[in-house]
């Protein structure tokens, strides 16, 4: 039976996940009826925490397979398939391939060698800087998935000169696909969070079908950065077909409407979550913050539907409480984040904790006590109200976030720190927590990460949101529902790539 048959047939799409990461595309892809059968993700904590919600309620050995990190340069296509327990043709157990392969690689390796790798396979082998991407498509080569899901960022459209997005097309249409791309934003299908991001999607062109990306749920106003990204990542864009390569595989982004739902705020996203203050009273210590406490929701509460969703997705749900709501330990910037006002980034910052800090000098001045300001008590006392970075230099270090906006795009440097993320509510002066960067991605409650309180971050910032996923999911599984004289679609006629 074709894999298509047997989709038609009432059988789940197969999903292999490259570069998985914690599993933001695969969560997606699971909720929207797909089976996930594998991922590959060279991040220790991120492969654990894929296994351990992906195979949830499998035997533990089958957990400690999907558990070790995958170093995807040196991982054969048919050794990693007889790891997971496949038979015979590898090609006939992944329907489709999804993932975001890093792209500075793939700039350096350029058309040529691109094109090599389709006609000769094993040429990844002579340029170690190209694997990630090369083998990201020597996958897709041995493997021959009906669909394809690609997403990076924005700048690979203009990437070291590099429309990368246009020449994975290129190659990917030697390798027998249809393909498009686009630019999406996750605030207008259901995250609430302004993420902008480039998917490429792909189907075997022997399924004869019309390539569509997901229509937008939700709408909001972006603010005027995301709309100057975008033109600048599509500035470079070229559709002069008398040139060399046209940017011919490029299609618009489908528009959101105003009459749409307002997009979920950060307030609608996290309001329902326990209040944080005990850092206030010195009960936040630094160093590693594990998630081994329980913190029960707020009882009589009234749920708006993000939350309910939150706690209710499928496979999912949460009742109790939750134990990842850690945040870090930054006693000299609890003050100033009280006295930040909504959408104040650094330099507003910098002005607080100077006000703070000579308001404690004229205070010691009262009580007769003054320092001169090259002596070393006074650079001690001035470092612990004013953080040191210049704020001409760091002017987008730290945020203050909107409750009537949703977040702004989280990244992986949360991992590091959280300044650009500080929480709405100056009464919990705080930056925010790993759940509420969960909440933020669109991440259910009942979705656990491996590791402490820095890789969780680093997870969360790196992913996909799941309902952005899921958003491409649905309409990727509606495509392959209609393909086009299915009957003429054979296993050998997928053979041909």
């Amino acid at each position: 039976m074709s894999k298509i048959d047997r989709i038609k047939n009432g059988g789940k799409p197969r999903v292999l996940d490259l570069f998985a990461g914690c599993g933001g595309i695969s969560l997606g892809f699971l909720a929207a009826g797909y089976e996930i059968i594998g991922s590959i993700e060279i991040d220790p904590d991120a492969a654990r925490t894929h296994a351990i919600n992906f195979y949830r309620g499998a035997p533990e050995e089958v957990i400690d397979t999907h558990s070790k990190p995958g170093d995807i340069t040196q991982l054969e296509p048919a050794d990693f398939m007889a790891d997971l327990g496949y038979e015979g043709d590898i090609a006939d157990h992944v329907d489709v391939i999804v993932g975001g392969p890093p792209c500075q690689a793939f700039a350096r390796v350029g058309r040529a060698k691109l094109r090599e790798v389709a006609e000769h396979p094993e040429a990844y082998l002579n340029d170690p800087r190209g694997n990630l991407y090369l083998r990201y498509l020597e996958y897709v080569r041995k493997l021959k998935p009906l669909a394809i899901l690609i997403e990076n960022v924005p700048d690979v459209l203009n990437y070291g000169g590099h429309n990368i997005s246009e020449e994975i097309c290129e190659v990917l249409e030697e390798l027998g696909y249809d393909c498009k791309y686009t630019l999406l934003n996750s605030v207008y299908y259901g995250v609430p969070q302004m993420r902008e991001r480039m998917f490429l999607l792909a189907y075997h062109r022997d399924l004869d079908v019309e390539l569509r990306f997901p229509t937008p749920t939700h709408w909001v106003d972006l603010p005027i950065g995301y709309h100057n990204s975008r033109k600048v990542a599509l500035k470079t864009l070229n559709f002069d077909l008398f040139t060399e390569h046209p940017d011919n595989y490029y299609e618009a982004p489908p528009k959101a409407a105003k009459s749409l739902p307002k997009a979920i705020t950060a307030y609608q996203a996290t309001a329902d979550l326990p209040v944080i203050k005990e850092h206030l009273n010195g009960g936040i210590k630094r160093g590693a913050r594990r998630f081994d406490e329980l913190m029960p929701y707020p009882k009589n509460q009234k749920l708006n539907a993000y939350a309910r969703l939150m706690r209710n997705w499928v496979g999912f749900e949460n009742t109790g409480g939750i134990k990842d709501h850690v945040i870090r330990s930054l006693p000299r910037d609890y003050k100033i984040f009280a006295k930040m006002k909504a959408g104040d980034q650094y330099p507003e910052a910098f002005k607080v904790a100077t006000a703070l800090f000579q308001k404690e000098i004229q205070k010691l001045a009262k009580k007769g006590i003054t320092y001169k300001e090259d002596s070393e008590e006074y650079k001690a006392l001035k470092a612990e109200f004013v953080p040191p970075y210049d704020p001409g230099k760091f002017p987008n270090k730290w945020r203050k976030m909107e409750k009537d906006m949703p977040s702004r795009t989280l990244l992986a440097h949360l991992g590091k720190d959280s300044y650009s993320h500080i929480h709405y509510d100056s009464d919990q002066a705080r930056t925010i927590s790993v759940r509420e960067a969960a909440r933020f991605q669109s991440f259910p409650d009942g979705f656990v990460f491996s590791g402490t309180m820095n890789p969780a971050f680093k997870q969360i910032g790196n992913s996909v949101p799941p309902l952005m996923a899921k958003a491409l999911a649905d309409q990727m599984l509606v495509t392959l529902n209609e393909t086009v004289h299915v009957e003429e679609v054979s296993h050998q006629a997928i053979d041909v790539i």
